[in-house]
């Protein structure tokens, strides 16, 4: 182990590992958010009718004038709509998972893009045919004489660049740092939009209800950012004082960071789920890497596990003991909670293993109840060799070790529908628990399907390693 590793901090698992305080259930349900959402876009709509939006639908110009506010009003709404989502609200996280969410997001500001530019476009169009100028003409007086349009402006070519950057090609070929640091100018493109909103709205100008609901709508929204992406991770920092106290090689480019901290028995967290994590060095203070714990809560220290997959993963393999931590969560729905069978199948791939391994050590299961299927290329590659094997000694687990390269053939896989159905015969009662590479979690995911198993026994969630 590494130097400055606290004395009695071992990562050998207990049978029944000691309990902390579990994160508050809210109980939401995911149709209510999405009944909630669909209501307050149908009022949005009936607001614009209110305030005349149907009046001048004489003219071809008056048409797509129209046309223009409802997709300025719609793309605005989906902005703020998916501020919220990625804002980390724990309702949220609990309703659909950081993976559905992140999906969600992704999604909605593709949709904002093409609204806003059409907004843009049907606008421009409209006021040239309704003053017999030029599109190119009416485009620069709109931009030089109108207040805040420029502004507004700037921002659609912000969501622009945002709505790139997500785009798969763009988002393979950037590093996740320099992804996160672009996105941060979703904030400025929001912000943008309320100023054009609320000097150049029919909205604002005309309708004083409207205005003030519009207005509501973006204090909620910062509200939410502020109290959950910035409020909620400084009172928990500043409150259990993380810092690193161990750094421990597991395998070929894998260790795991121990973080000890002040009243860790008070700091609510189900195994399965991560942190955002940020160390708090010169150059690495601004940089979060969600990483799941990899070991159950003890009360005493947390346990993550860091595969190195690039140059920021590799800096922090090599971090100082004592390096202060800051941490925003935790998050994440692969946990006992999601559980409904009485037999469970934990199926890991690569360092996927993380949250199934804390997952393996805290689920309540007599012997017999609990298999894990752990798929890696070869032997060298088994992460927690040692821990799984005491695990299953102590709780009754199986555990099976799937070696082999990856094959194009999902039949020939070793974690393919054949492999699963002959490993846990009776796959199709139990709850099944999937983390690992996209890849992988595709191809159990389908065999899992065709086994048999419903989809709500299947929980996977990719942003849990």
């Amino acid at each position: 182990m590494a130097a400055g590793h606290d004395p009695g901090m071992s990562s050998t698992p207990s049978a029944r590992p000691r309990p902390v305080p579990l994160p508050r259930t809210w109980g939401v349900r995911p149709r209510d958010v999405v009944a909630l959402v669909v209501a307050n876009g149908i009022f949005i709509v009936l607001m614009w009718v209110r305030h005349g939006g149907l009046q001048d639908l004489s003219s071809l110009a008056g048409v797509l004038t129209g046309l223009g506010q409802l997709a300025a009003l719609a793309g605005t709404y989906l902005a703020l709509v998916g501020l919220v989502l990625m804002g980390r609200s724990p309702w949220l996280d609990e309703a659909f998972g950081m993976d559905r969410l992140a999906w969600a997001h992704r999604w909605l500001g593709f949709a904002t893009v093409w609204l806003i530019g059409g907004h843009l476009a049907l606008t421009v169009t409209g006021y040239a045919l309704g003053d017999g100028q030029g599109i190119i003409s009416e485009l620069a007086t709109l931009v030089l004489t109108y207040p805040f349009v420029l502004w507004g402006l700037v921002g659609f070519l912000l969501f622009v660049m945002l709505g790139i950057t997500s785009v798969r090609a763009s988002r393979r070929r950037l590093s996740y740092e320099s992804w996160y640091f672009l996105h941060l100018y979703g904030y400025l493109a929001v912000a943008l939009a309320f100023l054009h909103q609320l000097f150049a709205g029919a909205d604002f100008i005309h309708d004083q209800l409207a205005a003030i609901y519009w207005i509501s709508l973006y204090v909620l929204a910062a509200a939410l950012v502020l109290v959950f992406r910035v409020g909620q991770p400084l009172v928990t920092s500043t409150r259990h004082r993380l810092r690193v106290s161990a750094v421990v090689p597991e395998a070929p480019g894998v260790v795991s960071i121990y973080l000890a901290g002040r009243d860790l028995d008070r700091l609510p967290v189900r195994s399965g789920q991560y942190f955002v994590v940020r160390f708090l060095t010169r150059d690495g203070w601004w940089r979060g890497h969600p990483f799941s714990l990899s070991s159950a809560p003890n009360g005493s220290w947390l346990r993550i596990t860091v595969k190195a997959l690039g140059d920021d993963s590799t800096r922090l393999q090599r971090m100082p003991i004592g390096t202060a931590v800051f941490v925003e969560g935790p998050y994440g729905i692969l946990t006992g909670a999601r559980r409904s069978r009485r037999k469970v199948t934990l199926i890991a791939g690569g360092i996927g293993i993380a949250p199934l391994r804390a997952l393996m050590e805290s689920l309540a299961a007599r012997p017999g109840e609990l298999t894990l299927l752990y798929r890696v290329r070869q032997e060298s590659d088994i992460v927690f060799r040692r821990e799984l094997d005491l695990l299953a000694a102590h709780r009754g687990a199986a555990v099976h070790y799937l070696l082999g390269r990856r094959t194009a053939d999902p039949s020939a896989s070793p974690i393919g529908r054949g492999a699963i159905g002959r490993l846990v015969p009776d796959i199709a009662e139990q709850d099944v628990y999937v983390c690992g590479p996209a890849d992988m979690m595709r191809v159990v995911e389908d065999s899992l399907g065709e086994l048999g198993v419903p989809a709500g026994q299947v929980h996977a969630e990719r942003f849990a390693y």
